[in-house]
Order: structure tokens, then C-alpha cells, then sequence
């Protein structure tokens, strides 16, 4: 009973925000922002190729958020929807670099300089400051690994093991946040965790994994 009044009263407050949010108000706005910044931040580092473009994406996902609030009606939480606008812009992002055909950046490569006037490297600033359970159980330096690894996993394996594996979301969240079901989010995260696990024990080896046993979809058939 205790979980379910919780429940309840979760869907009250957001029901309120949401109210509010509709109703144009700054206090509202300026809650959603910091409350879901750093969130969507890191999701988006971990997406896109660099990290002011994930900044520039951070501002872009929430200034549609304040636009499209109107349109909101609760089919899903708005933690659901404000997830699934920030993968469909980093969705677009790939696009765009794709049909302009940019190098990748090297995530050891030197960016900018730091406050201390020494040259900062992208990889150290996908380092989330409020670290979730996933992070707390890699000692730093695992976690540096998975990280470069991940950035290998192909699409659409990639989004669903950051969904499910790093931000915690339940399966029924994942498939709602991609518009898939949930026989393909299990697929993906089967494939995804496959490649990850080849690329951190043969990294040389896992430019193109192979499926596990058992599935024999291709890539593209996968992906959609």
C-alpha cells in the first residue's frame, strides 16, 4: 500500500508541474532544468560526438520541452518524454554529421582549456558529477574503458544500453522512450552487451561484432 500512495502522490505533484509548466511559469521551468539538466547532459555525451555539441543539444531539448508542454498528456512520465526528445535530437545530430561526412572526434583528443589553463580532453568531461549506481560500482578506471568502449557500440544497441544499463530505466520505460517493443529492447540489450563485452576484452577485434548465438537478424533489420 505504501509504494502505491507514493505512486499516487508522484503523479500528483507531476500532474501539478505539468499544470504549471503549462501555464507558463518561470519557478516551474527553472525547476525542470535543474532537476533534469545533468541528466540529459550526460545522456546526450554519450550520443553525439562531442561535448558542446551535447551542450548545445542540452539547451536545444529543453527549449522544445517549453514549447511543446501544450502537447503533453501524460500517455507517458514527463521524465519518458523529455528522454525521448533528447534522443531524437541527438538522432538528427548523427544524421546531420553523417550527410556532411565530419571525422569523429578521438575522445583523447584535446578540446579546450581547462580553468587551470591546461588542455582538457573529451573524455574527461563525460564524467557525470552525480554519479549513478552503475558509475559507483566501476572503480575510475573501468569506467574510463566502458566509456571508450560504449562509444563503439553501434546504433541502436548504444541508446538502449545507456537507457537501461547507466540511466536505470525499467524495460517498459526504454521501449516507451524508443517506440519499440519490449521483445526488441531485450534484443538490443543482448546484442549491445555482446559488442561491449568484446570490445572491452578484444577491443582490436569488435569493429563489427558478431551476434550471439541464437539471433540472427542483421544490424539493419535490428534497427528497425
Amino acid at each position: 500500500m505504501g509504494d502505491i500512495a507514493s505512486s499516487l502522490a508522484l503523479q500528483s505533484d507531476e500532474a501539478a508541474l505539468v499544470e504549471e509548466l503549462r501555464a507558463g511559469s518561470e519557478e516551474a521551468f527553472a525547476w525542470l532544468i535543474t532537476r533534469y539538466h545533468q541528466q540529459i547532459y550526460s545522456l546526450l555525451a554519450r550520443t553525439v560526438r562531442s561535448s558542446a555539441d551535447a551542450a548545445d543539444l542540452t539547451q536545444e531539448v529543453f527549449i522544445k520541452v517549453f514549447r511543446g508542454i501544450r502537447g503533453f498528456h501524460g500517455e507517458s512520465s514527463l521524465r519518458t518524454w523529455i528522454y525521448r526528445i533528447a534522443l531524437r535530437e541527438a538522432s538528427n545530430q548523427r544524421r546531420w554529421w553523417i550527410r556532411h561526412r565530419q571525422q569523429e572526434i578521438a575522445i583523447e583528443q584535446e578540446i579546450s582549456a581547462g580553468e587551470s589553463g591546461n588542455p582538457v580532453q573529451l573524455k574527461d568531461m563525460l564524467v557525470d558529477s552525480a554519479e549513478s549506481p552503475y558509475e559507483h560500482a566501476l572503480h575510475e578506471e573501468n569506467r574510463l574503458r566502458v566509456e571508450r568502449a560504449l562509444r563503439h557500440v553501434p546504433e541502436p544497441f548504444r541508446t538502449t544500453l545507456i537507457l537501461r544499463d547507466i540511466e536505470g530505466f525499467v524495460y517498459e520505460e526504454v521501449a516507451a522512450i524508443q517506440g519499440v517493443n519490449l521483445g526488441t529492447v531485450k534484443s538490443r540489450l543482448v546484442r549491445g552487451r555482446a559488442c561491449l563485452k568484446a570490445l572491452l576484452t578484444a577491443p582490436a577485434a569488435c569493429s563489427r561484432p558478431p551476434a550471439p548465438a541464437g539471433i540472427k537478424m542483421s544490424l539493419r533489420e535490428e534497427a528497425r
